[in-house]
């Protein structure tokens, strides 16, 4: 199944959808999670006890009311050198658990921001690839021993390239670097890249999160880039995919997500394309940030879930 949708503003008008949403305010939202019975538990150390040195690496449990229908890891986007863990996780997770999902974000490693002003990885390795994928395995391999129900992922921007990276590489086991044999599928149920990072060697790339993954030296190798460049893996076992982004898209090159909506129909991946005419980058899950077509999204993604039986 292939969904391939191009919202345009007379269409939303005509169903009633207009003008911006404004954020709540902070009773506001009190309330509601008294109401639905919001659990969040402390954040996990995913990698303790384990031959894994960096142990601040944290999973943080949202948990609704009652047996989850669904779990789902979010991976917050920050072009691999930060982490906007508010909007595009905390809030996301807040989200999620209102639908009666189990959230979990994830705080992987990234190069960090000091390294971003001052390069201090041309010296030494610091945090890149396969750093990131390896939380992101860690992740999924614990979240599936305490949950049998489906697990997807939800990535934004550069979470978005970690979060697919994670459905196209899932039979490579990344933990093993550690030691880690995982008794549990990697492979995720389903994916939710939302406005993301595709490519590594096309003209379109986002030079930020391409370096903040691979490194000063090591993002001079081509054959690093193409590995990396997810419209180049994509495979016919490829998981569901939730594909979603906005051409007026001033961060990251709209077409990263075309190129992956091409690939996906190449392979014959289920999957939804979800392009917006405008709505930027960076909404996440923030009323504040959305738009007339952009708050839209999450009950799309719920709807599209649904036909899944998740």
């Amino acid at each position: 199944m292939h969904k391939k949708i191009h919202i345009k503003e007379r269409v939303l008008r005509l169903q009633g959808v207009g003008g911006t949403r404004s954020a709540a305010t902070p009773g506001f939202w009190v309330c509601v999670f008294l109401c639905m019975g919001l659990q969040l538990n402390a954040q996990e150390r995913i990698w303790e006890g384990t031959a894994c040195p960096d142990k601040h690496v944290a999973l943080a449990e949202f948990l609704p009311e009652g047996e989850p229908r669904a779990a789902v890891i979010v991976c917050p986007g920050g072009s691999y050198h930060w982490l906007d863990s508010e909007n595009e996780g905390t809030k996301v997770a807040q989200w999620l658990v209102g639908e009666g999902i189990a959230a979990y974000v994830l705080k992987y490693r990234v190069a960090g921001k000091f390294e971003f002003a001052v390069k201090y990885r041309t010296l030494v390795r610091g945090h890149r690839y396969p750093d990131m994928l390896c939380d992101l395995q860690r992740a999924i391999q614990l979240v599936r021993e305490r949950y049998k129900g489906p697990v997807g992922l939800m990535g934004f921007s550069a979470g978005g390239h970690l979060v697919m990276s994670g459905a196209e590489f899932f039979d490579t086991n990344f933990l093993g670097l550690y030691g880690i044999e995982p008794e549990v599928s990697l492979r995720p149920d389903f994916v939710a890249p939302i406005y993301p990072v595709v490519t590594f060697a096309d003209r379109f790339v986002h030079k930020r999160s391409r370096l903040g993954l691979l490194g000063e030296w090591t993002v001079l190798a081509p054959d690093m880039r193409d590995s990396l460049s997810l419209e180049k893996h994509v495979r016919p076992d490829t998981p569901p995919v939730f594909l979603l982004n906005c051409k007026d898209d001033p961060v990251v090159d709209y077409h990263n997500s075309e190129l992956l909506d091409s690939a996906l129909s190449a392979q014959g991946v289920s999957h939804v394309y979800i392009q917006y005419p405008a709505g930027g980058h960076g909404f996440g899950a923030d009323p504040a940030k959305q738009n007339e077509f952009t708050g839209q999204w999450q009950k799309t993604f719920i709807e599209w879930l649904n036909e899944y039986g998740h």
